[in-house]
């Protein structure tokens, strides 16, 4: 089957844009399954050829039976009180931990006193200018991060959704 560079890259985009149809998937689908396929598209094609093996892999649907009726084992009064106490247990813990180092902290911190640094206020301002640069890095490599960790959360909702759509049929 051959077909246009540019057709095939705009079907290829509304498939990862998740907007094409069923029969325009079929198409990519045979594409990349044949042995004409130009050397730039390779790794896609190896993709598509590992969806399709997935897609003729049985599934062992007695280990999604399995694990759906442990995950609805309603659990007994006893062992919710107990699970409750041991999180109230561990928060208090943890706020007297943090307590008892702020506590310790402050006491350590009580003999230093506050002085000026800098007697030229041009390098106090290029210092500061220096410090808050380096904090607004640091802020776009954490913005960075968080953007890729709501990339995953957004994927696995939409799994699970997926999951949840399959074991209501």
């Amino acid at each position: 089957m051959r077909m246009d560079s540019k057709k095939l890259e705009e079907l290829l985009q509304k498939y990862w844009d998740c907007e094409t149809s069923l029969e325009e998937e079929k198409h990519l689908h045979e594409y990349f399954r044949s042995e004409h396929v130009p050397d730039q598209w390779k790794e896609t094609a190896a993709l598509f050829h590992y969806f399709w093996q997935q897609k003729n892999t049985g599934v062992n649907t007695q280990f999604d039976k399995t694990v759906l009726a442990q995950l609805k084992k309603p659990a007994g009064k006893v062992t919710n009180l107990v699970q409750t106490s041991l999180k109230i247990a561990a928060g208090v813990a943890v706020l007297v931990a943090a307590v008892f180092f702020v506590r310790q902290e402050i006491r350590n911190n009580d003999a230093v006193a506050m002085e000026d640094t800098f007697d030229d206020p041009k390098k106090a301002l290029e210092e500061t200018k220096k410090a808050l640069l380096m904090i607004s890095k640091g802020f776009g490599r954490a913005e960075q991060q968080a953007k890729k960790i709501n990339l995953i959360n957004e994927a696995q909702d939409k799994i699970q959704t997926k999951a949840e759509e399959k074991t209501e049929l």
